[in-house]
């Protein structure tokens, strides 16, 4: 009896093991909680984290809340507030696993697709927010406040070129991308007005191409060649080909009216310069480097500029950077006087306009 008793004790014992081997415990799924960076941080403490104030970024969470939102909440779902967050991290920090690490259970992986998805949402919205002005009010306008500034009639934009910092792309044409500084860049040109706001963008460039090249090849050069930017005047520096519409200084200015010329256009050009630093000051990512293939990386400076110009239009304060930051962001810097900047031809013939702005200057 006995032994049918440990028999079937150790029957039993082995459907059991069978049982637990068969089909084993589930773990616990432990579920933890994001943190709600909204509350947790003070308008100044947030500012200086996401680049952003918190109204700014409410407003671009509900921009993009349509197209960035997951399907359903399973499996503790990214919301569409953390997935804009994240990005605006990684565009603070140009650090994938730091930024990643202040969002308790997205992975790396996770959030690459995540920057990868917003920056390619935000880039959309540029049609909404990178624009030259349209109307006779708001184009009266942007011509008024350039004049403001340094006397320069009928400027509607000022233009340069600047480079972002990037990893090497790899391949064959890979050192195309290394810029004269040394290190990997796109070679980014962008016009803006009086106020900072970003009205154009190009940015598909290599970091060895100079300004005057990417302004010949680009679509909004081809609009003033066939008279479609009205009576307007763009305001760039040595590295550009002096034309009717687009007004550079003299190299060499002889005249009082000449050197009060020169004067003017620096004064106003200096509106571009300014911009592409409270660019690179509030989104760091852009002088840091980014890593990541270079599709994305002209996604990620359209979306930063796109941003760039709903903070303007908010009035968000620019963050504050670094000492160390603030290098990284002059070395990105293009210098005019570099020759290999200056284009052969200029100012062999002197454009008409070129010549009655001069002019003008007598009467001031």
């Amino acid at each position: 009896m006995a032994d049918q008793l440990d028999e079937l004790t150790d029957d039993e014992d082995f459907k059991n093991f069978a049982l637990f081997v068969t089909f084993p415990r589930r773990r616990i799924r432990v579920v933890r909680q994001r943190p709600d960076h909204f509350e947790m941080w003070g308008d100044f403490e947030f500012l200086e984290r996401f680049r952003l104030s918190k109204n700014t970024v409410r407003f671009i969470v509900d921009k993009l809340r349509n197209v960035i939102t997951s399907p359903t909440n399973w499996n503790n779902a990214v919301s569409a507030e953390q997935k804009v967050l994240l990005t605006l991290r990684y565009y603070a920090t140009g650090s994938l696993i730091r930024a990643t690490s202040e969002f308790s259970g997205i992975h790396n992986s996770a959030g690459s697709r995540i920057i990868r998805l917003v920056s390619r949402r935000l880039a959309l919205l540029r049609p909404e927010f990178v624009g030259f002005p349209e109307g006779k009010k708001e184009i009266a306008k942007v011509r008024q406040d350039f004049f403001n500034i340094a006397k320069v009639p009928g400027c509607i934009g000022s233009v340069d070129g600047s480079w972002v910092k990037i990893q090497s792309p790899g391949g064959n044409d890979a050192e195309v991308n290394r810029s004269r500084k040394g290190f990997f860049a796109l070679k980014v040109m962008a016009i803006c007005d009086a106020e900072l706001k970003f009205e154009n963008i190009v940015c598909r460039w290599p970091g060895r191409a100079d300004d005057s090249t990417i302004f010949e090849h680009s679509t909004i050069r081809g609009k003033f060649e066939a008279n479609l930017m009205g009576n307007h005047l763009l305001v760039g520096d040595s590295g550009y080909t002096p034309t009717n519409y687009l007004l550079t200084p003299l190299r060499e200015p002889v005249t009082e009216d000449e050197r009060n010329y020169n004067e003017s256009l620096i004064r106003t050009h200096v509106c571009i310069e300014r911009a592409f630093g409270v660019w690179k000051r509030r989104f760091p990512v852009l002088a840091t480097g980014i890593n990541v293939e270079i599709t994305t990386v002209e996604c990620i400076v359209v979306a930063t500029v796109v941003l760039h110009n709903i903070a303007r239009h908010f009035g968000d304060q620019i963050p504050r950077v670094t000492r160390d930051l603030e290098d990284l962001i002059n070395l990105t810097n293009v210098d005019p006087t570099d020759n290999d900047e200056i284009p052969h031809n200029y100012n062999v013939n002197r454009p008409l306009r070129q010549t009655e702005i001069i002019n003008s200057f007598s009467s001031m």
